[in-house]
């Protein structure tokens, strides 16, 4: 006897949602298995005669494509238990078609990647993925569906949705890149064939706008190097000598900036782990960023810059500390910028974004930087200063001031 799949609305239970959950019956010999299918619907958008969804059910289509998926999964399994003349159970029928791990819904993977990052101490970036997952429980209701359920349609509703919030180009793009990190996860574990890949047809390069440059002059530059901060508060002088640090130091950040350590100076050379790309790099430690450094020099503080103490915290709160400080940073940067008439709002971005401008405007070669430090280029940017020679890299600073 074959086996027979039906599609079921679950009226005995009620979601949250209001939504009742959608199951696949499995029956043969008289023995039935129901399987979730990680989606749910309104009662009244279900057709409980044909079971299946009714022409105003908001999702009919996406609907339909997964059903017709399940069904076309069960149907080929079974074909293949004939052709093989193979006895087999419901049990048999269900693991197979469904085993344990192609059972893991877009929730589980988001949840379980954000928890992967933390592990790694990436916190940053783990609460940017943690926004889009916010994101798109705010758009849905719940994440509990199945990466089959993800198309073209899908992905364009969600961006219709995205610009009703008004965000951003960027931001949006920042967005669907990392629902398309959590779908190639996916391929990668085996949850979703790569046949159904949606990002083929839905470009996510289309949600990019260029940034509005950051970079100001030399002249500019030295301005705000040369500051004077005889008199000013601690925090002014901490922001001038900031951002002359990062413009000398190749445009490195301010999260870097805050966790050097002696152990990060060897020699004539500033060697560190950007955190954010966790690549290494080496750059030759310039006099004038070497004397800031020993402005601030303190035995008794592990970090070579008062930003963090010897407190122990936990990772957020390292996180919570930088970005307190760094607001505190720009504050008096925007202050200075402002009083030496330069139109752009000074920050420590600038300082990075300023670095490789003049280094270009110089001569230096595009293949050794970048121009934009932004995110869209920025793991590029720290390969090229990864792979500098020794001798190339003294020639191009050279250039800075």
């Amino acid at each position: 006897m074959k086996a027979t799949v039906n599609v079921l609305c679950y009226r005995s239970k009620t979601l949250s949602n209001g939504e009742h959950p959608l199951m696949i019956c499995v029956c043969k010999d008289r023995k039935r298995r129901y399987i979730s299918l990680g989606v749910s619907v309104k009662s009244q958008f279900w057709d409980f005669e044909k079971s299946r969804p009714k022409r105003n059910c908001p999702n009919r289509e996406q609907l339909n494509k997964l059903i017709a998926e399940t069904e076309r999964k069960y149907a080929e399994q079974v074909m293949e238990f004939s052709t093989m003349r193979r006895d087999y159970t419901v049990t048999t029928l269900v693991e197979t078609v469904d085993n344990v791990s192609k059972n893991r819904t877009v929730n589980d993977l988001f949840l379980d990647y954000i928890e992967q990052l933390n592990s790694e101490n990436r916190i940053g970036y783990a609460l940017s993925v943690r926004q889009v997952y916010t994101s798109l429980i705010k758009y849905r209701g719940n994440l509990d569906c199945y990466f089959t359920e993800i198309d073209v349609a899908w992905l364009k509703e969600y961006e219709s949705w995205l610009r009703k919030q008004r965000l951003s180009e960027n931001t949006i793009g920042i967005r669907f890149r990392t629902l398309r990190v959590i779908y190639n996860n996916a391929i990668t574990e085996g949850l979703v064939k790569g046949e159904s890949y949606p990002f083929k047809k839905y470009k996510v390069s289309k949600l990019h706008k260029v940034t509005a440059k950051r970079a100001i002059t030399k002249e500019e530059i030295k301005l705000i190097m040369n500051y004077d901060t005889t008199s000013a508060c601690f925090y002014k002088k901490l922001a001038v000598d900031i951002f002359a640090f990062s413009y000398l130091m190749g445009g490195i950040n301010f999260t870097d900036i805050s966790m050097l350590t002696q152990d990060n100076i060897d020699g004539d050379k500033l060697i560190y782990v950007r955190q954010k790309t966790k690549k290494t790099i080496m750059l030759p430690l310039l006099p004038q960023a070497y004397d800031i450094i020993m402005k601030y020099k303190d035995d008794r503080r592990r970090y070579l810059f008062p930003i963090l103490d010897n407190r122990k915290r936990t990772p957020m709160q390292v996180k919570d500390r930088i970005t307190d400080a760094i607001a505190n940073i720009n504050y008096h940067l925007r202050a200075i910028g402002k009083s030496l008439g330069i139109d752009l709002k000074v920050t420590t971005y600038v300082a990075r974004h300023s670095y490789a401008t003049v280094l270009k405007r110089a001569g230096v070669s595009t293949s050794v930087i970048s121009e934009s430090l932004g995110h869209s280029s920025e793991r590029v940017t720290q390969i090229y200063l990864d792979s500098f020679d020794n001798e190339q890299m003294n020639d191009a600073m050279k250039n800075l001031l």
